[in-house]
């Protein structure tokens, strides 16, 4: 049933029922897939990608995403919730593309696009390869030092909410956010806060 799973998600996370019967996939796998959660039936012969969201633990609709627009990188409070590093659970997925790009329209799922400079954008990647497909997103460092950008736009008690989760973690490096951090014009605001953190 997996290729059931990569054919919605290469269609933006949505496929008809005759889109399935088209491609030769069985109805009885599809209802299965919707027993288990996997897929929804949106309305009569329509299906996407669960807002479950997780299918052995892989975020079909990070992926999504990625397939949709190639050059979408997960950021922000999507980023976060993919690192388990805030409480808050988003209802679109935030992505990232460079400012000289148009944004495609992506039917499913629902999304908010920020527009970042080359010189923010090119940072901190990192690519996730699942056999359902690749996750382009931002690491820790990156997505704290982006949230403190954004903290008048999304909101200071997230931004500080990550930075407070991040020097709990084990893995951490505090040279490489600082490093972000000037990149990102935001080492003035947030290296005090930091202090006071990693002197508690």
């Amino acid at each position: 049933m997996e290729d059931i799973i990569n054919y919605i998600i290469n269609n933006s996370g949505f496929a008809t029922m005759k889109d399935l019967k088209d491609a030769a996939f069985h109805t009885r796998k599809i209802t299965k897939l919707v027993e288990e959660g996997v897929i929804e039936k949106v309305k009569a012969g329509v299906y996407r990608i669960s807002d479950i969201g997780f299918f052995e633990n892989v975020n079909l609709s990070l992926i999504a995403v990625c397939k949709a627009e190639p050059k979408a990188v997960i950021c922000l409070v999507s980023a976060l919730d993919y690192y388990e590093m805030t409480d808050f659970n988003p209802h679109e997925i935030y992505y990232a593309i460079p400012n000289s790009r148009k944004s495609k329209k992506i039917k499913y799922p629902p999304t908010r696009v920020f527009y970042f400079r080359d010189n923010v954008y090119n940072i901190g990647i990192d690519t996730i390869k699942t056999k359902y497909g690749t996750i382009n997103i931002f690491n820790k460092e990156k997505t704290v030092c982006d949230m403190f950008r954004y903290r008048y736009k999304i909101g200071e008690d997230l931004a500080l909410e990550a930075l407070n989760n991040y020097v709990k973690m084990k893995k951490r490096s505090i040279p490489k956010l600082l490093e972000y951090a000037e990149i990102c014009r935001v080492k003035p605001v947030m290296e005090p806060i930091l202090k006071g953190l990693l002197s508690k």
